[in-house]
């Protein structure tokens, strides 16, 4: 049996978050590279047949991975596995280097995906960036952390989220008070990025003082959006005319945002999503940039990906 030896600082309480919870992480690697792992005096241990030198190569960038977030989860390890294999190792450990925004709690945000980070390339380079992809990928939260940071540096005035009023498999029309009101509820992914980044006090204080405006994309129509960050959520379920609408908003010292995943349109049948037909012709245009996201930038549960990879084989079949 082969050996191979990593040589490491004495750090217990790094050695404990690589191994993870009953050394469920170490578990994972040994039965992926069919190898055993052990901690030593001078770092880390590894025994097997073979892929002795992938193995180093994943541990050595979990390491570095740990130096930069608090903890990694299985979906992290899966993704690094998945680069190690495309040899993007070292792209993945610059882009972790990058603090988006801090939370009000001190938490520092960052890309966790070559995706991700390109995502935020997009969104610093262009005034208008489109962020398609699967659900769980980040793209609302990062877009909100996005704005804020601006809006504390006081690059912008405020912020305005949106969303059009198209909701899966219900009807608006039968739930009480005004079209705000009724759409309040699908807005809460955003109220609750806004939350975990400023508090819901000072969310709510910004909201009075019309510095932070959530609304229903309705409420777009008509108005010229100067000096802010403009995002609109749920972009696959506008209709052309919507998108049309809602992209001749921008004003002067502005940026827009869009976000879509074009596999969960709740369109009629008889409407094209806005978001489909803007990817088709704004592709070519300086200053505007699509950003397409894939199952691995998902940053949720490891099952969601295994879940909507099934879907989407089924549906392709």
């Amino acid at each position: 049996m082969n050996k191979k030896q990593i040589i490491l600082e004495p750090n217990a309480d790094l050695y404990q978050r690589l191994a993870g919870v009953n050394n469920q992480n170490l578990s994972m690697i040994e039965t992926a590279y069919n190898v055993n792992i052990q901690f030593n005096d001078q770092g880390i241990l590894i025994s097997g047949e073979k892929d002795l030198d992938k193995t180093q190569q994943l541990i050595e960038l979990l390491v570095e991975s740990l130096k930069k977030y608090e903890r990694i989860s299985e979906m992290d390890i899966r993704y690094l596995m998945n680069l190690s294999e495309r040899n993007e190792n070292i792209r993945f450990v610059e882009l972790s280097d990058e603090v988006v925004v801090r939370t009000f709690s001190g938490k520092p945000i960052r890309p966790r995906t070559i995706g991700q980070q390109h995502l935020m390339d997009a969104f610093k380079n262009n005034d208008l960036s489109f962020a398609i992809g699967p659900a769980g990928t980040g793209k609302t939260f990062l877009a909100v952390c996005y704005a804020v940071n601006l809006l504390k540096k006081g690059e912008i005035k405020k912020i305005i989220l949106t969303r059009p009023a198209v909701e899966a498999g219900e009807n608006l029309g039968f739930l009480p008070g005004d079209l705000k009101e009724k759409v309040d509820p699908y807005l809460r992914p955003l109220y609750d990025a806004l939350d975990t980044l400023l508090s819901s006090e000072r969310v709510e204080r910004y909201i009075e003082k019309g510095i932070i405006e959530i609304a229903p994309l309705a409420y777009m129509r008509g108005r010229t959006l100067d000096d802010a960050v403009v995002i609109l959520d749920e972009a696959q379920n506008t209709t052309r005319s919507q998108m049309m609408m809602f992209l001749s908003r921008l004003g002067t010292k502005s940026q827009m945002i869009i976000n879509g995943d074009v596999d969960q349109i709740d369109l009629p049948k008889k409407d094209q999503s806005g978001l489909i037909i803007a990817s088709q012709i704004l592709q070519d245009i300086p200053g505007i940039e699509f950003v397409n996201l894939s199952f691995s930038d998902i940053v949720r549960h490891p099952l969601v990906i295994k879940v909507l990879e099934r879907f989407s084989s089924k549906e392709e079949k």
